[in-house]
């Protein structure tokens, strides 16, 4: 193939390549990486990460801005066999999305085989003709090159045997920054052509409030995992600007209910002494403040909404 040089009389703006801009979601099992990518990729917190499989519940759009293109990233719900009504509701949600975005980015962490969840959520994705598919192999920190090898070509086969064709595979590291703008690099040619869909320096498109419930929720989560993984949500009541402050001096009070499912959480939650519950609190205050870039006051109360996931009502006023 021969290099393509420009002709003198060809503009440069006829040689300039369209601009691109659409969406990409990562899905994957439980826990594969998904939205410690898109933290990666965007450059700032925006989604909820955490080790407890089944963290994120809101679609977080995180938005890469480039010169040449717009990514615009959808996190969603980890697919699984679902237990609850919720859990059939995030499995909707997932499916909803996969249908609606322009490519698909399967993560499959480097360090564990591929299972029964992988392989479920491959045959769902082989389903989904028209989009084009990327195998994202994160986690590879974690492995050594051998075994990296070995997980590259159990996902080529995988491929194979489903009839997916998978338009890349691409392994990366989102800790250790490897590959990461690659990556990015190779989602640009899959999205189609347009002009930017959100302003320069938007970097999601969530609303305040539920990227503040969110990060209440994550603190919530640390040391309690074990307990408590699902039954916590958190609903953001108000957040208004104290009055009477100065110009130079504002404040914000962000008032919060934090939810359970049974009386007996109440305590494992609050901690001995409320000690628990102030930790969450200094915790996400710090967070809230990067993401807002204003102090703020922050006022956490702790309910108790009886067996809210099974409840249609409960998952309504909870906002699911």
């Amino acid at each position: 193939m021969s290099a393509r040089t420009s002709s003198p009389e060809t503009s440069p703006a006829a040689t300039e390549a369209p601009h691109r801009a659409g969406f990409a979601c990562f899905v994957g099992r439980p826990n594969a990486g998904k939205s410690t990518l898109t933290n990666a990729l965007v450059g700032q917190k925006v989604a909820i990460t955490s080790n407890r499989p089944q963290t994120t519940r809101h679609t977080v759009r995180g938005i890469v801005h480039r010169p040449e293109a717009q990514l615009i990233l959808v996190d969603t719900p980890g697919l699984h066999k679902p237990r609850t009504l919720l859990g059939e509701r995030l499995n909707d949600v997932v499916r909803t999305t996969w249908a609606e975005v322009d490519v698909i980015g399967f993560c499959l962490p480097a360090d564990q085989k591929l299972g029964p969840g992988d392989r479920y959520i491959a045959k769902e994705l082989a389903a989904i003709k028209k989009t084009p598919k990327v195998a994202v192999v994160t986690k590879t920190d974690l492995v050594d090159s051998q075994t990296l090898a070995e997980q590259l070509i159990a996902i080529d086969q995988l491929g194979k045997e489903l009839g997916l064709e998978w338009a890349e595979i691409v392994p990366v590291s989102a800790v250790g920054d490897q590959q990461v703008g690659l990556l990015a690099d190779l989602l640009v040619p899959l999205l189609p052509e347009s002009p930017a869909l959100y302003p320069e320096g938007d970097l999601t498109d969530e609303p305040e409030q539920v990227m503040v419930a969110e990060l209440i929720r994550e603190a919530a989560l640390e040391g309690v995992r074990d307990e408590l993984p699902h039954s916590i949500a958190v609903v953001v009541e108000e957040m208004l600007p104290r009055e009477d402050r100065p110009a130079d001096k504002p404040l914000l009070d962000i008032h919060a209910n934090v939810y359970i499912e049974r009386p007996s959480q109440k305590g494992i939650i609050i901690g001995p002494k409320g000690k628990r519950l102030k930790e969450v609190g200094t915790k996400s205050r710090k967070h809230i403040e990067a993401l807002l870039g204003t102090p703020v006051f922050l006022d956490l109360h702790v309910k108790v909404a009886k067996d809210w996931q099974r409840d249609p009502k409960q998952l309504r006023k909870l906002g699911f």
